[in-house]
């Protein structure tokens, strides 16, 4: 039987994990583990996370010393993932901009790609109480991503998807500097052009309710730089 855990970074995220913990496990308790990747919340995320793994074998948390990022938040789950044997590793946020129920969509496309993401654009544009501004700077984005980069995908920059353990196993994550955006679109681009089979599902984004959101204009900039040097590092073979 596969073995499925999705991965939740967090930094001062806890009444949202309290409140998402519970709901994934009573929708998927036979079919998902969950992982926390806590940045040492000084809300106590990772705190209530790791006393809660003690009596519940089905979550799981990693604590880092300080705040370091989504990037290389996501690649240690990865390993993580990876060294206990999980074969589908699936990346969500933990403010519900993400649907819990959306996984068991994720969870039949997975059968027929090597990476599934689920797209907010796909079907038109699917997002819920977002600053128009926000709006069309996550949407030109990616018509920017996709232009320049050529892959074929609506949604590069978003964050709810589901890896199959192959794609992650060929990928050296030790290399993947990236954050927020960037880190996104590097990882698809890279699992595109290692020949792999990427679908879409359509999801609908709800912002979040509660908490800051982590965007900046750092990561708008790295993100518009990091696609030039994607394609330009493709066209050398330094990938």
């Amino acid at each position: 039987m596969s073995k499925a855990i999705v991965i939740i970074p967090t930094y001062n995220e806890l009444h949202n994990v309290k409140k998402l913990i519970p709901e994934v496990l009573s929708l998927y308790d036979k079919e998902i583990d969950i992982l926390v990747v806590d940045d040492n919340s000084p809300d106590g995320t990772g705190k209530f996370v790791e006393e809660l793994s003690k009596s519940n074998e089905k979550v799981h948390v990693l604590i880092r010393e300080k705040k370091m990022g989504l990037g290389t938040a996501y690649c240690a789950g990865f390993k993580y993932a990876l060294q206990k044997g999980y074969d589908y590793i699936f990346e969500m946020d933990a403010d519900f901009s993400h649907d819990p129920k959306e996984l068991a969509n994720f969870l039949v496309a997975i059968k027929d790609y090597d990476l599934v993401i689920g797209s907010r654009y796909l079907t038109g544009v699917n997002v819920i109480n977002w600053p128009m501004q926000r709006l069309l700077l996550s949407f030109f984005a990616n018509k920017y991503t996709r232009i320049i980069t050529g892959m074929p995908i609506t949604d590069s920059t978003g964050g709810f998807k589901c890896f199959r353990r192959k794609v992650l196993e060929s990928i050296d994550l030790d290399k993947i500097k990236s954050n927020g955006y960037s880190f996104q679109i590097e990882m698809n681009f890279k699992t595109w052009k290692k020949g792999f089979k990427i679908g879409e599902i359509p999801i609908i984004f709800y912002d979040r309710q509660l908490g800051k959101s982590k965007m900046s204009k750092k990561i708008v900039r790295e993100a518009a730089l990091l696609v030039w040097k994607l394609r330009f590092r493709s066209i050398l073979g330094a990938l």
